[in-house]
């Protein structure tokens, strides 16, 4: 079932003290939608706690507040009333599940349209470029005044989602909210480049290698790379490192999908790009992930990396007509 913001906003003052948590392996709208939906809840002078399975990566750190999200395993309480954001299904929550009472209400807020609507209160908007952009419409029915703080995650948010205003999901509102938020005074140019443009040197030298391994299909509609444990333990290098090197392999010419192969200990992960043709979203989902039409993750419990290449390579192949010749 779906609900409005007079719902969500009737679920934030039932709680006195409400556990915020965004997807594991969180990205720039995960980590921006938590710290925004904690500024809303305080706002409206309720007590929160920030946790997410997985830490913040380090890109994500300079953000105001973005300390105080902390480890699943490094919080001793139990709530009663849960924020997630950004996740299509309880599952994305990971072990921060571990901290729900008995009874537990979540109000789940996000935009894939995947979602499975798993909350009490559930606010899925699949057309929005984020989560924070979601949130921002929220913000405005409760008639908060925009403060250079909320403007940062929110723009932050949007950003990242959007590649930069980039991606299919940039449409006129997003630019129009855009626009207002830098009207704030924030520093666009600086979270640009920040989110962006700064990458370490570590994510270069995995970048190297993946494009070591870079592969076409026959008919040069897919393009695969593969990075290995090997790889990472080599570099010292760690899933913070990746960045966005599955765009490399989207983005040559004529090329509708690229993918990343990831080699866990004991899974491959799965990151899909995809121009259109392809509904990668759907893809991903056949393999128990999820995500965008153009965007989208999964990971495969299965050690074998050749295996996965196949089963994955095969139901790309199906949804562009066969096997290429």
């Amino acid at each position: 079932m779906m609900h409005s913001f007079s719902d969500a906003t009737r679920f934030i003052q039932s709680a006195d003290h409400l556990l915020i948590t965004g997807h594991l392996h969180p990205d720039g709208d995960a980590i921006s939608s938590t710290l925004a939906a904690a500024w809303i809840c305080q706002s409206l002078g309720k007590r929160v706690t920030l946790a997410n399975d997985s830490h913040v990566p380090d890109r994500y750190l300079f953000l105001p507040n973005a300390d105080q999200i902390q480890p699943a395993e490094e919080i001793r309480r139990q709530f009663q009333y849960v924020l997630a954001l950004d996740c299509a299904d309880e599952a994305r929550i990971g072990k921060v599940r571990h901290l729900f009472s008995e009874g537990v209400q979540i109000c789940n807020i996000d935009h894939h349209a995947t979602n499975d609507l798993y909350g009490a209160v559930n606010i899925v908007v699949p057309d929005a470029s984020s989560t924070v952009e979601i949130l921002m419409d929220w913000i405005e029915e409760l008639g908060l005044p925009l403060d250079q703080t909320i403007a940062t995650f929110l723009y932050a948010g949007i950003l990242t989602d959007t590649g930069g205003f980039r991606y299919s999901n940039t449409s006129p509102k997003v630019l129009r909210q855009a626009a207002k938020l830098v009207g704030t005074g924030i520093e666009s140019h600086h979270l640009a480049d920040r989110l962006l443009e700064t990458v370490s040197f570590r994510e270069l030298q995995l970048l190297q290698v993946a494009l070591s391994t870079l592969t076409l299909s026959s008919n040069r509609k897919v393009a695969w790379m593969v990075l290995t444990q090997d790889d990472f333990n080599g570099l010292h290098a760690t899933s913070d490192d990746i960045g966005e090197i599955v765009n490399y392999a989207r983005n040559i010419e004529g090329v509708d999908v690229g993918i990343l192969f990831r080699e866990e200990s004991d899974h491959i992960k799965v990151s899909f790009r995809s121009r259109g043709l392809v509904d990668v979203g759907e893809v991903a989902k056949c393999f128990g992930g999820g995500g965008h039409a153009r965007a989208a993750g999964c990971s495969v419990d299965e050690k074998s990396m050749e295996v996965v290449e196949q089963q994955v390579l095969h139901a790309i192949y199906e949804r562009l007509g066969g096997l290429p010749v």
